[in-house]
């Protein structure tokens, strides 16, 4: 476990050691709370949320770092690049050669590092390449760009951290299948009798590759030109940034029709709450119940919810008055709601009257996100010339749908 993850957990332990304390105080028979012990006792709860955030953001880091790592182009693409050119684009030089690309654009690169970085050009439309590279295509980002790129996405999008991730070097239509066989069953064979038929029944979900874009990022030529400045960290951060929050925005309530289709779109399993506008510890259960234990029993099954969501189930307490939301312990697992791990996802809808802001299931079996590898950044060094600014758009193709509406469900909050 990394240093500044240990830290957290021990920070939210203390914390939470100071809630309980006063808790235990407060149940005592002629006990009488002082000013103080409030102040206290709402500045540790604070602490053990605000803890808890970071940690969740430490984990989720981790978690898609090292699930990046593990989807090495081609590994399950439609498409495999070559393995020679895998190695060429993660090369020292064509690393080099982007870095020059970025500070002084495409005319001040050597020959050589232009040749390379032309095997990696990605143009945006058919036409004559009058003015050059920068007026109608991208180079393709090295691996380590690209990653922290992924990494500032996914950060927006929590969904993103925990549904099925499909990394395709080809952004060509997919079609991913679909099936659902929990509704049959074997049999019992009496002897000389012939086995019968059931066939799986697949469907399937069309993955395509929406392009999305940064907008315009403007950088000074004079933080360019300062070599202290590390445009590398900083650039595709930004990028990254940008396009996560707007692809963020779909994985939750995405119509499918022109963007990608959103989890609670696309999940046809919604349990109603039984009191109009509340959130209860009954409907919670059965809203986990509404999904088959199979799935129930997965590693990969949590909650996802709106954070605002999140704020009304820690105040839920089950029949014996104990609440469901139960931080975690220095070293132990993550925070749990009535025993189940969650996400924070604010493309949910807030709570509200008709809302759909809680998810509960196996999200990685539910929901799958189509990432085309092969991100481009694209400079442009004329429009802002006035200004003394280099203007950096990125691109990255990206989609998403239900899967299996059968692995999640989803609750509905009641109108009055």
């Amino acid at each position: 476990m990394r240093a500044r993850l240990r830290k957290l957990y021990d920070e939210r332990a203390a914390a939470w050691s100071k809630v309980q304390d006063i808790q235990d105080r407060r149940s005592r028979d002629g006990y009488e709370p002082s000013e103080e012990d409030g102040e206290t006792y709402t500045r540790a709860l604070d602490d053990v949320e605000k803890l808890g955030k970071q940690i969740e953001d430490e984990e989720r880091a981790d978690r898609l770092g090292a699930t990046f790592d593990r989807a090495e182009p081609g590994s399950r693409s439609t498409n495999p690049r070559p393995a020679e050119e895998e190695e060429r684009d993660v090369s020292d030089e064509y690393r080099e050669a982007f870095g020059s690309y970025l500070r002084r654009g495409d005319a001040g690169m050597t020959p050589e590092g232009r040749s390379l970085l032309e095997q990696g050009f990605v143009a945006l439309e058919d036409r004559a390449q009058a003015a050059g590279v920068d007026a109608a295509g991208g180079y393709t980002v090295p691996r380590e760009f690209l990653v922290r790129m992924i990494e500032a996405l996914k950060a927006f999008g929590g969904l993103l951290g925990v549904a099925e991730v499909l990394n395709t070097t080809s952004g060509a239509p997919l079609q991913w299948p679909t099936n659902d066989d929990t509704g049959n069953v074997g049999a019992i064979l009496s002897e000389n009798t012939q086995v019968t038929e059931q066939d799986f029944v697949f469907g399937s979900a069309n993955l395509t590759a929406h392009m999305y874009t940064s907008k315009m990022v403007r950088v000074s030529r004079q933080l360019l030109q300062d070599t202290a400045f590390n445009l590398e960290e900083w650039l595709p951060r930004k990028l990254g940034e940008r396009i996560g929050r707007a692809a963020a925005g779909h994985f939750g309530t995405g119509t499918g029709t022109g963007q990608p289709q959103g989890i609670v779109t696309g999940l046809t399993k919604v349990t109603p709450t039984a009191t109009a506008l509340k959130i209860g510890y009954d409907d919670l259960v059965d809203l986990e119940h509404s999904v088959d234990p199979a799935y129930r029993q997965s590693p990969t099954v949590r909650y996802v919810l709106h954070d605002f969501a999140l704020r009304e189930m820690r105040k839920i307490k089950d029949t014996t008055n104990r609440p469901l939301w139960v931080p975690a312990i220095a070293g132990g697992p993550p925070s749990t709601i009535n025993g189940y791990a969650y996400t924070i996802d604010n493309s949910l809808p807030e709570p509200g009257a008709d809302a759909k802001p809680i998810v509960f299931g196996d999200i990685r079996a539910a929901y799958v996100v189509r990432v085309v590898n092969g991100a481009q950044t694209l400079r442009l060094a004329e429009r802002y010339a006035d200004y003394l600014q280099i203007g950096f758009l990125g691109f990255q193709r990206i989609d998403a749908k239900v899967q299996d509406t059968s692995a999640a469900a989803a609750l509905e909050i009641t109108g009055a």
